[in-house]
């Protein structure tokens, strides 16, 4: 024979359960308030940036002539 399980509403139960969810409910909440009493926040330093543009004059580059490219090595006048 196959015994059924009773309906928590029924019997009563109910209660036990909402006691439980309640419970665990306010013990999340307490660790919420905890944590954000306890826990200083760090101070984060604000960074400036320089606004000053720079005014340095650029000088222009000298091109100097490249010298003839001599290889290191003679090649042969003729391929074979």
């Amino acid at each position: 024979m196959i015994k059924f399980k009773t309906n928590p509403f029924e019997s009563g139960h109910i209660k036990n359960y909402m006691l439980l969810y309640v419970s665990v409910l306010v013990i999340m909440i307490l660790f919420f308030i905890a944590s954000e009493l306890f826990i200083e926040p760090k101070e984060i330093e604000k960074k400036v940036f320089k606004t000053d543009k720079n005014t340095a004059e650029v000088k222009p580059v000298k091109e100097e002539k490249e010298e003839e490219f001599k290889p290191k090595f003679k090649l042969l006048e003729q391929g074979y």
